[in-house]
């Protein structure tokens, strides 16, 4: 009997889809509704118990399992999706909203709202997570030092196959989304939406994960839209918008003596529109083991951004107990390629690397970056590379 032999896809698009739609087929495995739990779509009844009973079912069943949260608003206090399960095909398809504890004190000191641990082939498709995070950002903006640090919206930790579309993440209290720990995550239509002074609420971060994809997202938040910490490698982020935010940025990085690198990232067809910074890697200025290298930055829009493309060896936000010492970050092979639009500073190209460790194999191609329609500046220290085709402003390297 002849076998059929299936081509090997390697592209992170396709295999986002065939992925997601294995799990779409989940729609037809065994289903259990968070109303035959106990839930109520009133956005005042706790639901909380509800969510557990039904994941506690599909974690324990051996079949592909759907738990279906229909249209409505779910009130949650922090539910924990823990593995290991019996069931690797757990589809949680949400058409309602999930809504946080309006006062910021019930979650404030519980890191999650809603955390999947050690969880292998996942998927939540749809919904709407409302974390009601505005009197955390008040009360941090206040300048009051009683504020809790808040609670991250959503966490998958430690966990494997996991597949994320069509979500949408409002008013985080801190993180909106965040990938620690885990290999193999497909995100693709994911909207993120929080004020553009709302403190330490990065859209998606992701840190110690491998093969990560975020696709056609939209993130306009108070922080970083994408965050990428230590420890991530083989990463591939495309068609995503940010504004407002802090940009993409690999880091910070260097916060530790001994951390683990960042390497392998691709970032191709963005739009920044009215962001701090566009694409940015930061490290604190202290000793360090850890490295960012292979990173290509490809197809990028700026729509009046302070910081269109920068490298900050020296980073210290609110330039509070600054180390004031060389950063031990290795930056290297880093290429911006066909990077244009406008800039909201004169300086719109800055690499502000290492004096002990300079940057190297720092790469510009077909960059044209204005400043009030004229041409912007660049700014280069301890930086090493090359410039290709038409580079403005005029490379600094």
């Amino acid at each position: 009997m002849a076998v059929l032999q299936l081509p090997m896809i390697t592209h992170p698009i396709t295999l986002f889809f065939i992925i997601f739609f294995a799990f779409s087929a989940l729609a037809k495995a065994e289903r259990y509704s968070v109303l035959s739990y106990g839930a109520k779509p009133d956005g005042k009844t706790d639901s909380t118990k509800a969510f557990s009973a039904a994941w506690s079912r599909a974690c324990a069943s051996t079949k592909q399992a759907t738990i279906y949260v229909p249209q409505g608003r779910f009130y949650l206090g922090q539910v924990r999706f823990q593995g290991p399960c019996k069931n690797h095909a757990i589809l949680l398809r949400i058409d309602g909203t999930l809504v946080a504890p309006s006062d910021y004190r019930v979650l404030g000191n519980a890191k999650n709202w809603l955390i999947f641990e050690h969880v292998n082939g996942v998927t939540v498709s749809g919904g709407t997570l409302d974390g009601q995070g505005a009197g955390l950002w008040s009360c941090k903006n206040s300048g009051k030092s009683s504020c809790p640090r808040g609670a991250k919206s959503l966490e998958f930790s430690y966990s494997n196959n996991i597949a994320i579309s069509g979500l949408t993440s409002l008013n985080s209290q801190l993180f909106h989304i965040v990938i620690n720990g885990c290999q193999n995550v497909k995100m693709q239509g994911v909207k993120v939406s929080a004020a553009g002074n709302s403190p330490n609420t990065d859209g998606i971060h992701v840190q110690s994960s491998t093969g990560v994809t975020i696709l056609s997202s939209r993130i306009g938040t108070g922080d970083d839209c994408v965050s990428i910490g230590p420890g991530t490698s083989n990463l591939w982020i495309e068609k995503v918008a940010c504004g407002p935010g802090h940009g993409i940025s690999i880091g910070s990085l260097g916060k530790e003596s001994r951390e683990a690198g960042v390497q392998n990232v691709t970032i191709k067809t963005t739009t920044f529109t009215g962001s701090t910074n566009g694409l940015r890697i930061k490290s604190w200025g202290r000793p360090s083991n850890g490295f960012a290298r292979h990173i290509l930055f490809q197809h990028a829009v700026m729509n009046n951004v302070r910081n269109p493309i920068v490298i900050d060896q020296n980073y210290c936000p609110g330039k509070k107990n600054c180390p004031g010492q060389d950063s031990g970050v290795k930056i290297s092979d880093v290429i911006y390629q066909d990077i244009h639009g406008s800039s909201a500073t004169e300086v719109a190209v800055k690499f502000d690397c290492s004096k002990k460790y300079p940057c190297t194999g720092i790469k510009l191609q077909d960059v044209k970056l204005t400043y009030k329609n004229q041409p912007a500046k660049a700014s280069c220290s301890n930086t090493g590379g090359v410039a290709s085709g038409l580079v403005q402003p005029t490379s600094c390297l």
